[in-house]
């Protein structure tokens, strides 16, 4: 890489993650003006470990992101437009008004909709990654989660079907000290979750989450590990959350000397220092990013409130099956009864096969 080619890439990585925070400021804004229902859910703080891993993917790769992972979504490509109509539930949005959070996904961009019960999403990228390994791809999944979410069944779960499969899996642990109000102290006994991949035989690292350089060469080990054919790997980037759990969350219960230690370490202001001694972030340079991100979120913030609401009309659509239940009956011939072989009697085609499952992997 050239050192022109590397200004670029260091200034975009600034970039995104300027527009990643921008968005979320507006979002709160406009929920505190009673213009979006429902919680909302900010990542401020994790703007380099979210940008930073998603730089280190190729076309073809994906992301099966939790609900801080705004950040990623955008270096993917999901359009501001689309995020932004997301929150205000409007009938154009990804999920047709029907969800004002970020529960969405984007298979041409190879974003896998999130799911909302954290570390269940888990071995869903545990299914993505083996479809690709049974294509022959080299291609990877970068699953993320918080620290309350390696907690859970799911987790253990799927680091141990990625392992035992040696899957193109990198988990991301996105530590921000607080599984909502529970404090890692209470959580685990282990002085770094990294060290969990360990008892699952892959490599495993801990790394500053507020160093978006650090995050990229973390990631970026990890990814060629999983490429290469090596099987999966673990990354923990210790971040911090500054703002509740939701906005409605006050995060009472997070000692102010503790917040301001991380504000100290904001993320993007160490980016911006780092930027600001290597030469390439000038002040009027500086004032032209923050125009084009407040530009872009400008009209993200006015797509999304001309685009019409969800037509009350099509409440149920996605919902129920059209004809009611669905009955299943084995396949006329098939000695094997198993869910994969069951027809839909309403079609009288095979209501789920294994092809099936690859084929919808096909868009990735």
């Amino acid at each position: 890489m050239s050192e022109a080619e590397r200004a670029d890439l260091l200034l975009q990585i600034y970039y995104y993650m300027r527009l990643t925070r921008a968005m979320e400021d507006r979002t709160r804004t406009l929920f505190l003006q009673g213009r979006i229902v429902g919680g909302v859910y900010t990542a401020q703080g994790h703007e380099a470990t979210t940008v930073g891993a998603a730089m280190t993917l190729r076309d073809g790769d994906c992301i099966v992101p939790q609900h801080r992972d705004l950040g990623m979504h955008l270096v993917r490509g999901v359009s501001p437009r689309a995020v932004m109509c997301q929150w205000l539930a409007r009938g154009n949005a990804p999920t047709l008004g029907r969800d004002g959070q970020l529960h969405i996904g984007d298979m041409h961009h190879g974003v896998v909709p999130m799911i909302s019960m954290l570390g269940e999403s888990l071995p869903v990228a545990c299914g993505v990654a083996l479809v690709m390994k049974m294509r022959r791809r080299s291609t990877v999944v970068l699953a993320s989660c918080g620290d309350g979410a390696t907690s859970t069944g799911a987790f253990h779960e799927a680091l141990n079907f990625a392992s035992v499969q040696r899957l193109p899996v990198v988990f991301l642990i996105e530590n921000n000290g607080y599984a909502y109000s529970t404090p890692t102290a209470k959580q685990f006994a282990i002085e770094q979750l990294a060290q969990r991949a360990l008892a699952y035989g892959m490599p495993g690292e801990s790394v500053d989450g507020n160093d978006v350089l650090a995050v990229m060469e973390a990631v970026g080990r990890a990814v060629a590990h999983a490429r290469s054919g090596q099987g999966p790997a673990l990354v923990e980037c210790r971040t911090f959350r500054v703002r509740g759990h939701s906005e409605a969350d006050k995060a009472d219960y997070v000692p102010p000397a503790l917040r301001q230690e991380w504000l100290t370490r904001d993320p993007i202001k160490r980016f911006e220092e780092y930027l600001t001694a290597q030469g390439l972030l000038s002040a009027e340079r500086r004032r032209e990013i923050e125009a084009r991100v407040r530009a872009v979120v400008d009209d993200a913030v006015a797509f999304a409130e001309a685009s019409p609401p969800p037509d009350p009309a099509t409440v149920a659509d996605y919902v129920f099956a059209p004809d009611g239940p669905i009955a299943i009956v084995g396949e006329p011939g098939a000695t094997d009864p198993r869910y994969v072989n069951a027809l839909d009697t309403r079609t009288g085609r095979p209501f789920c096969t294994m092809s099936q499952v690859e084929e919808a992997v096909t868009q990735l």
